[in-house]
């Protein structure tokens, strides 16, 4: 079982919760919706799939990962008293029991970082210190735009 948990403490976070895509870290694929933010919308980033299974305007916004993803469950960013909390609460199956520890984990980990950045800038708090990508990171993403970059 998957329990990956990011906390920071921002004031005021509450007024982001509405805001994921358009504080969504421009260094990574884009976050998609089929319609605005609410119950039903369906979209994810690149090859990530999930809809929108909960929405409280303000407070907290939940994605149930699409049943072809290879994780089974949750995750959620919510307004916590002083910051902003995202989990992943989830089952891996299939490829993605070796793609997780791998891979697909440190790349959460660093677009969260980098979103809850952008969260703390768009409140007036920036962060003293920037969020860092560590050097495995920084191999994948390269690695993956030249494969991306490449002829066939």
């Amino acid at each position: 079982m998957i329990e990956n948990v990011h906390v920071r403490q921002i004031p005021d976070s509450a007024e982001v919760i509405d805001r994921i895509v358009e504080l969504w870290p421009g260094a990574w694929p884009p976050l998609v919706l089929d319609r605005p933010l609410g119950v039903g919308a369906k979209g994810g980033h690149a090859f990530i799939r999930y809809s929108c299974t909960d929405h409280v305007p303000g407070q907290r916004v939940e994605f149930t990962f699409a049943p072809s993803f290879g994780l089974v469950g949750t995750h959620v960013l919510e307004a916590v008293p002083g910051g902003l909390k995202h989990t992943i609460a989830a089952r891996t199956r299939g490829l993605m029991r070796l793609g997780w520890p791998l891979a697909v984990r440190w790349l959460h980990d660093a677009l969260i970082e980098d979103l809850l950045d952008n969260a703390a800038r768009a409140l007036g708090h920036p962060p003293v210190h920037r969020a860092r990508w560590s050097p495995w990171v920084r191999l994948m993403r390269t690695a993956t735009e030249r494969s991306v970059k490449q002829p066939a």
